[in-house]
């Protein structure tokens, strides 16, 4: 019995010994395959996004690191950009799930700009408060509050677009004052708070857009509004105007690839004009 146990004893920790010895090639093998795809994916970076080309590169870098979130990502971008849901969220989802840190609140940008699937976008944003509590995500170059904002006015929750529009520009006027706030913040807050029929505080938004950048066809669009509301023919006359020639210039809130939400567009500004025109 004594022999027997000493047999198997020594046995194990020879398995043991042989086991390491296996896993070490097997894991530096994964540590070379990580880094050859970094080498295949950034070797094609000069390549069309979404060409032939640049995707078969980089499933071969996916290929090599099937956990490589960045390329499983940029992969999903031709399907996005081509309108074919049924194979970018498939790809994105497994981006997510490999670095959700990284691309859950990208995910929820693409829910909100191209899909217009307002809920599922702020649940994505939500999400990146809880993984990254000391750091606020700017997906696409904006926070997730910029975000969140357009996402409650799409669902024409004012209440909560006006209140994460505050903060947005709260803590971008701390970080570097309010001539740095992206404009269309104050436009979207404005916006917000005319649908929701304060139009004092609509007024003072749009003046802030139109105070820190002159030529914006939006701001003077709805100011147009506003005084054809209250009755002041001559100045939605001249703001309406001003929005035309903005807008000619290309000073409109728009977008690649998708419509910006609540843009105008040049039948818009006519059919307000003309509206004003027959105004008694």
């Amino acid at each position: 019995m004594e022999k027997s146990l000493k047999f198997y004893l020594n046995f194990l920790a020879v398995a043991v010994v042989f086991s390491c010895a296996e896993k070490k090639p097997v894991q530096a093998q994964q540590v070379q395959n990580k880094e050859l795809a970094v080498q295949v994916y950034e070797e094609g970076s000069h390549l069309l996004q979404g060409s032939p080309e640049s995707m078969t590169r980089i499933e071969k870098a996916i290929a090599l690191d099937t956990t490589y979130a960045e390329a499983i990502r940029e992969l999903s971008v031709a399907y996005l950009k081509r309108g074919m849901p049924h194979k970018w969220k498939p790809q994105f989802d497994k981006a997510v799930k490999h670095d959700a840190k990284t691309w859950q609140p990208w995910r929820g940008y693409l829910y909100l700009m191209f899909y217009r699937d307002y809920k599922k976008a702020i649940a994505d944003f939500n999400a990146s408060d809880t993984l990254t509590p000391n750091f606020i995500d700017h997906p696409q170059g904006h926070s997730v509050d910029y975000w969140r904002g357009i996402a409650y006015l799409g669902l024409k929750d004012y209440k909560n677009s006006i209140a994460y529009w505050d903060k947005h520009i709260q803590k971008e006027t701390e970080d570097t004052g309010e001539d740095w706030v992206e404009i269309n913040a104050f436009l979207y807050r404005g916006i917000a708070y005319y649908e929701s029929g304060n139009k004092t505080q609509a007024l003072f938004n749009f003046d802030k857009v139109v105070h820190y950048f002159k030529q914006s066809a939006d701001a003077k669009y709805y100011k147009a509004k506003l005084s054809l509301e209250a009755g002041d023919k001559q100045s939605a006359l001249d703001f309406i105007e001003s929005a035309m020639i903005d807008f000619k210039a290309g000073f409109y809130n728009n977008r690649d690839y998708v419509e910006a939400l609540r843009q105008i567009y040049w039948e818009d500004l006519t059919g307000l004009k003309q509206a004003i025109l027959q105004q008694n």
